[in-house]
């Protein structure tokens, strides 16, 4: 079963290789839901890693409708990924009636062809997730992300069992919540990928900071999200 593991740093790209994924999702920002990673973190990883490397296309966070500059934007990146030699990228479009946005959607199929595309969860918003999916099958969207439109994927179990069911050439991989004590619900319901942060807070710097820069809601600054090999070791374990 593969594991893919979403990271946002080089040093957790590193742990998550060494643990034993079998591939990365790179971002940033996986408080925001992640963003597209900077040419240099994307170039540093992928002149790391022996793994394949797949990059989030999504220029900000939010909802999945974009503007026609963040959308060019979404294009250039895609280029950027090529031109370093990652094999995939992440991404998702949808319109103002949170149905995919199939001219885009298209279109970014055109511009990622020779690269792995992933349609992520935005994917979970789709008010007819068995359409969307036959659909973005035919199109030739390589892997399909989502939690079966469920705060988390044991919880949409029900859901991603019907997707795998209508999946010939589009792999569904379940994401979101996987973690030690759940992962082989998914192997033993015959999913060929998952995909987890397996992450934990950790300590960054040794002196907290006199005053804050960021949002409540986020991350203490003294904090970074680091992929836990130990949690991450035993998901791998429990499906292999």
């Amino acid at each position: 079963m593969t594991v893919e593991v979403c990271v946002t740093s080089l040093e957790s790209a590193r742990i998550a290789e060494q643990a034993g994924a079998q591939r990365i999702e790179l971002c940033s920002e996986l408080s925001l839901g992640g963003i597209t990673p900077s040419y240099g973190l994307i170039r540093t990883v992928k002149e790391a890693l022996n793994i394949p490397v797949h990059v989030l296309i999504r220029p900000r966070s939010g909802d999945f409708t974009y503007s026609e500059g963040e959308y060019r934007s979404m294009l250039e990146d895609i280029e950027i990924c090529r031109s370093l030699g990652v094999e995939g990228v992440v991404t998702g479009v949808l319109d103002g009636d949170l149905q995919v946005d199939w001219k885009r959607t298209r279109e970014l199929l055109k511009a990622s062809e020779g690269l792995n595309l992933t349609f992520h969860r935005a994917f979970d918003w789709v008010p007819d997730p068995a359409g969307a999916f036959q659909r973005l099958q035919e199109m030739g969207v390589h892997t399909l992300l989502s939690s079966g439109q469920a705060p988390s994927a044991e919880k949409g179990l029900g859901v991603l069992r019907e997707l795998l069911a209508l999946s010939n050439t589009c792999t569904v991989m379940p994401g979101g919540g996987i973690r030690p004590g759940n992962a082989r619900l998914f192997k033993e319901a015959g999913f060929r990928a998952i995909h987890l942060s397996a992450g934990r807070p950790v300590k960054n710097t040794v002196k907290p900071p006199p005053i804050p820069m960021r949002s409540s809601s986020f991350l203490s600054e003294n904090e970074v999200l680091r992929v836990d090999p130990e949690m991450l070791g035993q998901v791998i374990k429990s499906v292999n």
